[in-house]
């Protein structure tokens, strides 16, 4: 190994490792943020780092006033910090740095309470209910409609009213150590200017499922709600983070018609037309669905646009989407994928006019999995993929060629040029075997000095 590019970890290690003596004390109720983490939560994307560093970069809310830095410990005074409106903030493009403080759940009503699905569901709503009505040797395999699937629908915009906090232009949203949101989404919709960085994302759950019998061969449940759902915006900085299920996994839902009943969507998804997304050291931790971006095959106003850098993320016992690409320019670089089980479904989908340049990652893969299950050919055409680095189990680390093990047992044969080259980056790609030290010790939340 090159003694300079050792160095340049071991440096990396050195300036981002948080010893947990450093990290900051919460402070009380009533006191202000603290200048040395209002001083982190103010910190811009750095210069040249991934797509979202193009043309003016990525601020976020650096510049706000000392009146829009707040301190949240719940969804009402998160709602509030981010405009006072939840129907209205994604307009509000104020500059604004809001401090996470603990747990805010998306279920906390006003005055602290907890809601239930219940308590979101229409009158005219039962899942019993729904089951008898749709239940294929009853209903048959055509979409749900009528009084009961009506209900549902209304029933999701009552979740959607609470569990959906959108989020305006020009801001910043960090956690202090320990920082959790539960039970929400984060909506960024023509939103542009986004920061988000060292917190956990936990249980995103949809309430109403919907049953779709046209989605594969047998039909799917598909909920709706994604931890982070970036749309129509550009510039959007996510960093440090963790996405996880908590303990209500998707592997432990019932199974319905057949199917499992599926209450969770993405981690990150990218789609409609966004664009500009750097992902940084965020930790993916045993989900199913990560990270869409693109969200139609359709040819249109996605062309041009899904550009996104994911760098230095580790995906951890996920199954797909890791990510699945349509259209975008996406530069894949420096991720360590620790991948096992026999639900695994693919790491890197290669979708419509899709260009990924997948470099230098490292792949963990239990019992089972090979280099050629690693990506999927969703419709897509090429991928690059250079410098990539294999352990497969009872086997050694290897370099492979990603492209050539796909092509060696699938049809038809991925071609091997994405057609483009990643000029922003965040200084020189590590060598693959080094990428398990560095992501290990710095992906995820609480790895900040907050």
């Amino acid at each position: 190994m090159r003694p300079r590019v050792l160095g340049a970890a071991l440096v990396a290690l050195s300036l981002l490792v948080v010893p947990g003596a450093a990290a900051s004390a919460a402070p009380d109720a009533a006191g202000p943020v603290p200048d040395t983490v209002e001083r982190l939560a103010r910190q811009a994307l750095p210069a040249g780092d991934g797509w979202a560093a193009d043309g003016a970069g990525t601020t976020g809310g650096s510049t706000a006033a000392a009146d829009q830095v707040h301190l949240v410990r719940s969804r009402a005074e998160l709602v509030r910090a981010l405009g006072g409106d939840n129907a209205t903030n994604r307009t509000n493009a104020t500059p604004k740095v809001i401090v996470v403080d603990g747990v805010v759940d998306g279920f906390e009503a006003d005055d602290r309470s907890l809601l239930d699905c219940a308590g979101l569901a229409d009158p005219g709503y039962s899942l019993p209910a729904y089951l008898a009505a749709y239940d294929p040797a009853v209903w048959g395999m055509a979409p749900p409609t009528g009084p009961l699937e009506t209900a549902r629908v209304r029933s999701v915009a009552n979740q959607t009213r609470q569990t959906q906090i959108n989020v305006g232009p020009n801001t910043t949203i960090v956690g202090l150590r320990g920082a959790t949101l539960t039970g929400l989404t984060l909506m960024i919709d023509t939103a542009s200017n986004v920061i988000v960085r060292n917190l956990t994302f936990d249980d995103a759950r949809d309430c109403f499922p919907a049953w779709s019998p046209t989605d594969g061969a047998t039909g799917n449940w598909n909920s709706q709600y994604d931890q982070i759902s970036v749309r129509r915006s550009e510039h959007v900085w996510v960093d440090h983070n963790t996405f996880t299920d908590g303990d209500n996994p998707d592997s432990a839902q019932p199974v319905y018609f057949g199917r499992p009943y599926q209450v969770h969507d993405g981690s990150l998804d990218v789609t409609h037309t966004a664009s500009l997304v750097t992902a940084s050291y965020n930790r993916f931790v045993g989900r199913d669905k990560l990270m869409l971006i693109g969200s139609s095959n359709t040819v249109g106003p996605d062309v041009g646009r899904l550009k996104v850098t994911l760098r230095h993320n580790l995906f951890d016992r996920v199954l797909q989407r890791l990510p699945r690409v349509r259209f975008g320019q996406v530069d894949v670089y420096n991720n360590w994928y620790r991948l096992a089980g026999e639900d695994f479904q693919y790491a890197v989908g290669v979708g419509v006019q899709s260009a990924p340049y997948v470099e230098n990652n490292y792949f963990t893969l239990g019992a089972g999995l090979a280099a050629e299950d690693l990506l999927y050919d969703w419709g897509g055409t090429a991928a690059t993929t250079r410098g990539n680095w294999v352990r497969a189990d009872g086997d050694r680390a290897r370099p492979v060629d990603l492209v050539a093990a796909y092509n060696a047992t699938h049809d038809p044969d991925l071609g091997v040029d994405a057609g483009w080259t990643p000029a922003l980056r965040s200084g020189q790609a590590l060598p693959a075997p080094l990428v398990p030290l560095v992501v290990g010790a710095l992906a995820g939340a609480n790895r900040l000095p907050l």
